[in-house]
């Protein structure tokens, strides 16, 4: 829709509340993910699987439930229903919480979701991307055994001793490979 203002894993500051917000204050730091609204009402909603739901509003190129336009990220503002939106500790600098809007959310949910947050538990990572990064200290915070599987061999430095990954495999090592395929 045009015009299109995009824009996810925002932060910002609340400028103004609405009169059923109860959760949040002008002057609160906080910070929205992918979606800005939905239904509240459907099985989706109901499951927390709002993504899922046939009304569900992500934060930018689409309408309100009132038939006005949102924009993203971008734009000087934007509205969002207060179940969206997290609080952020005065702590913590915006421009470094932003992307644990999405792609944090995007590694974290699924470790949660399925059980997988459990110390000792042993994931392995693939790739040591934007996503991968993420996963591995979200795994380690939860206590897990983190093996980073990559195809460049350059990454082993920092996944080891930056990101504390307990183990690293390259992708591309044919036997090593093998070997763990006759493991699982």
């Amino acid at each position: 829709m045009y015009p299109q203002v995009p824009g996810h894993e925002i932060v910002g500051v609340v400028e103004e509340v609405g009169s059923k917000v109860t959760n949040f204050n002008v002057g609160d730091r906080v910070g929205v993910g992918c979606l800005v609204g939905s239904c509240g009402s459907c099985d989706s909603c109901s499951s927390d699987f709002e993504n899922y739901c046939p009304k569900f509003i992500p934060t930018y190129n689409s309408m309100y439930h009132d038939g006005t336009m949102n924009y993203g990220g971008y734009s000087d503002i934007m509205v969002a229903d207060e179940h969206f939106v997290v609080g952020i500790p005065d702590n913590l600098p915006l421009d470094a919480v932003a992307p644990l809007l999405c792609a944090g959310t995007t590694v974290y949910s699924p470790l949660k979701y399925y059980g997988l947050d459990k110390p000792g538990l042993h994931i392995g990572v693939v790739g040591l991307g934007g996503l991968g990064h993420i996963a591995v200290k979200f795994a380690k915070a939860m206590g897990l055994k983190v093996t980073v599987i990559d195809i460049c061999p350059e990454k082993k430095q920092y996944a080891m001793e930056r990101l504390g990954a307990d183990a690293f495999m390259l992708s591309q090592d044919n036997e090593l490979m093998q070997v763990i395929n006759m493991m699982i």
